[in-house]
C-alpha cells in the first residue's frame, strides 16, 4: 500500500488541475465578450410592435427590419402584438431572454404616457434597455375628406353648440393621439368623447366611414390617408408646421394653445443583454438611419431623424417619463372607467 504522503499525490494533482481550468476559465471568460459580439446574433431576430400592421410603428419596424437584418447576417421577423397602448407589446420584449433577438420598435405612448394611467406587469425603465431614437414625428389632426369640417374654427363652433357629441379616435387609452386629444378639450373648454383603438389603423376606418369625427393622429400613420385623398388634415399639433404638410396651419396659428405633442419612436432590448450586443445594435441601427432611402421614407412621413448613442437616449427616455407624468397629473387625464 502507498504510505501517507505518496497517497496524497492524486488528490493534489486533482486540486491544481481544478485551479488550472479555473483559470483558464476565468481568462477565457474575459477574452470572451468581444467573441460574444463577433458571433452574435446565431440565430433570427424578431422586433415587437405595439400596434396593427400599417400604422407608423409597424412601417418604421419593417423599414428598420429590412435594413438591419442583411448587416447582422439574420432574418428579422415582426411580431404585431396590439393592444393596451403598445405595452402588450413591451411587455414580450422585457421577459423576453437578453440575448438580444427580441427588439422592440416602440412609441413614448407605451414607454412614457400609458405607464402613469395602466398597469403593468413591468418597469419600462428598468426592464427594458434603450438602443436608440429612430425618429420624432408631429401629430395631425385629421377628419374624413367628406366632413363638413373645412377648419378648426368650424369644427370648434360645432363642439361648442353640442358638447359631448363629438367623438375622437386614439390608437389607445394612453396613446399621444389621447393625450391630444384631452389638452384640446382642456384647453379649448369643449368636450369630444375618447374612443380608443387597438392601433392607428383600426381607428382610420371609423374616421373614414363617420362613426368618429377626428383624429390626433401622427404623422406617419395618417400621411398615406391624407395622400391618398381620405383624410383632411386641418392642424399640426407641435410648434412649427410639418415640412411635409407645409399649407396645414398649426393649432397655435388658429387659436389653440396648450397642445403641443408630438410621438417618437424608438428601438429598445431586453434589460440585462450584454453590452457588446447593444453596441452592435445601436452601431447598425444608426447605420440604417444614415441610408438615403431610408431617410427619404422617414420624411416622407412626417418624420424627423434625431441620431443618439444608447446613453443619450436613456436620459432622453426617462426625461420624457417623468415630463409625461408630470403632465397627466397636472391635467387630471386618467383610463377611461378609473
Amino acid at each position: 500500500m502507498n504510505s501517507s504522503p505518496a497517497g496524497h499525490q492524486p488528490a493534489a494533482r486533482s486540486r491544481r488541475t481544478c485551479l488550472h481550468t479555473l483559470a483558464a476559465a476565468l481568462l477565457l471568460g474575459a477574452a470572451g465578450a468581444p467573441a460574444l459580439a463577433q458571433a452574435w446574433p446565431d440565430k433570427p431576430l424578431r422586433i415587437m410592435v405595439g400596434a396593427n400592421a400599417g400604422g407608423g410603428t409597424d412601417i418604421l419596424a419593417r423599414l428598420l427590419a429590412e435594413k438591419m437584418g442583411p448587416a447582422l447576417k439574420q432574418s428579422i421577423v415582426i411580431e404585431n402584438r396590439p393592444g393596451a397602448s403598445n405595452t402588450i407589446a413591451a411587455e414580450l420584449a422585457a421577459k423576453a431572454t437578453p440575448d438580444g433577438t427580441t427588439l422592440l420598435l416602440a412609441t413614448n405612448t407605451g414607454q412614457a404616457v400609458a405607464p402613469h394611467l395602466i398597469r403593468l406587469k413591468f418597469d419600462p425603465l428598468k426592464d427594458l434597455q434603450p438602443v436608440g431614437l429612430v425618429a420624432v414625428v408631429p401629430n395631425v389632426l385629421v377628419v374624413s375628406a367628406t366632413s363638413p369640417y373645412k377648419s378648426v374654427k368650424e369644427l370648434l363652433a360645432d363642439m361648442q353648440a353640442k358638447p359631448g357629441a363629438l367623438k375622437y379616435a386614439s390608437s389607445g387609452i394612453g396613446s399621444t393621439q389621447h393625450i391630444v386629444g384631452e389638452a384640446f378639450n382642456l384647453s379649448t373648454k369643449t368636450k369630444a368623447i375618447h374612443v380608443p383603438y387597438k392601433g392607428s389603423s383600426q381607428a382610420h376606418i371609423d374616421i373614414i366611414g363617420g362613426q368618429v369625427e377626428m383624429m390626433f393622429d401622427t404623422t406617419s400613420s395618417a400621411m398615406g390617408q391624407i395622400k391618398g385623398g381620405k383624410f383632411r388634415p386641418l392642424a399640426i399639433t407641435t410648434a412649427k408646421r410639418s415640412a411635409e404638410l407645409p399649407d396645414v396651419p398649426t393649432l397655435a396659428e388658429q387659436g389653440v394653445s396648450g397642445a403641443d405633442i408630438q410621438t417618437w419612436y424608438a428601438m429598445y432590448v431586453t434589460a440585462g443583454t450584454p453590452k457588446p450586443v447593444v453596441e452592435r445594435l445601436a452601431a447598425e441601427l444608426t447605420a440604417a438611419l444614415k441610408l438615403s432611402d431610408v431617410a427619404a421614407r422617414i420624411k416622407g412621413l412626417g418624420g424627423d431623424i434625431q441620431l443618439m448613442t444608447p446613453e443619450q437616449f436613456a436620459e432622453m427616455n426617462k426625461s420624457e417619463f417623468e415630463r409625461y407624468g408630470r403632465l397627466i397629473r397636472d391635467a387630471g387625464i386618467k383610463a377611461e372607467g378609473q
